[in-house]
């Protein structure tokens, strides 16, 4: 099946691509929720016809999503949690921890979006990878500290 994707997808293309993909991928999944529109003649032709404004609409995107990785770097988050014996932490810090500490300081980060491994379990100074954009990532700096 072949489509046009209206938005950016890591594993597919960027927007305004025209791209082969799986029937049910594209019925199902894409059409759906507005990621793509069917090829057709005239989805083709108009595509030609916007394919200026989507790119500059994905530039403007791509900047404003620079710029706010830009201010994540400078934020630094600091959890207390119980410790045990030698240093080990009661429970962790998860990307959900640090998704609703960023939104209390004022960031709109999507929780998808803090790429970590694994919960942090470890006291001291970590950096965490937060995916703005297929090409833009922040890292933030996240510390844990002994809860006194």
């Amino acid at each position: 099946m072949k489509i046009i994707l209206t938005k950016d997808l890591e594993n597919l293309g960027k927007a305004g691509a025209l791209v082969e993909v799986k029937p049910g991928y594209g019925r199902n999944y894409l059409l759906p929720r507005g990621m793509a529109v069917a090829a057709t003649a005239k989805n083709i032709r108009q595509l030609d016809h916007e394919k200026a404004g989507i790119l500059s609409r994905a530039s403007k995107h791509r900047a404003n999503m620079d710029a706010q990785a830009k201010k994540l770097a400078s934020v630094e988050l600091r959890f207390a949690r119980k410790v045990g014996e030698q240093d080990k932490l009661f429970g962790s810090v998860t990307s959900k921890d640090i998704h609703e500490q960023l939104a209390a300081q004022g960031y709109e980060v999507d929780r998808k979006q803090i790429h970590l491994p694994e919960p942090l379990k470890i006291l001291g100074t970590h950096e965490v990878e937060v995916k703005l954009h297929p090409d833009v990532a922040a890292k933030l700096k996240v510390t844990i500290a002994a809860e006194t």
